[in-house]
């Protein structure tokens, strides 16, 4: 009998740890409410990133965005590999929601995303910029993804500091970050 009550205490213990852990990570992290995509355009260089598949191999990468006149935003990411090799992805990025433009839909023209385009949207939130659009954080709701950006190759060490404590506020694991590497 004694083994029995350790075993339940144990899983509710267990489940208890679990509830509690669960508070504020379920949450989606908070956005900038309105994005003026005029001033959002432009080329934007990566400062860092939380780790993803696509860009593994990625050393350093860009990316150029353009308003159309359609309201949507052309998008060009650009990636230089460990051995010297530039990539580069295209897509069109829109709201989500008319008339509100801090969370995109993005989408690359690939032979996937012509074949079943509804799963190969990528949300895109614009998270943090600051007020001259010189730096932003952008990332994905469920905190799986992250970019630091600047409209520089390299920020000051108290820009790097508050993009980062921004980022840590909203719950992004910025140990996990992948810094630019040397131009």
């Amino acid at each position: 009998m004694p083994m029995r009550k350790a075993l339940v205490f144990s899983c509710l213990t267990l489940a208890l740890l679990g509830c509690a852990g669960a508070s504020d990570d379920h949450r989606t992290p908070p956005t900038t409410q309105q994005v003026d995509l005029q001033r959002y355009q432009g080329t934007w260089y990566e400062l860092a990133r939380l780790p993803m598949f696509f860009q593994r191999n990625c050393v350093q990468s860009e990316a150029h965005y353009g308003l159309r006149e359609d309201g949507r935003i052309d998008v060009t990411n650009r990636c230089k590999e460990k051995d010297g090799q530039w990539n580069e992805a295209k897509g069109v990025a829109e709201p989500q929601q008319p008339g509100k433009t801090d969370k995109l839909w993005v989408r690359f023209d690939n032979w996937f995303s012509r074949l079943a385009p509804d799963l190969t949207k990528g949300d895109y939130w614009v998270l943090y910029h600051d007020k001259d659009y010189r730096v932003a954080l952008v990332g994905h709701p469920n905190r799986e993804y992250l970019w630091l950006l600047s409209r520089t190759p390299a920020v000051t060490d108290q820009t790097r500091e508050h993009l980062l404590a921004v980022a840590r506020q909203q719950g992004y694991d910025t140990s996990k970050l992948i810094w630019r590497g040397g131009d």
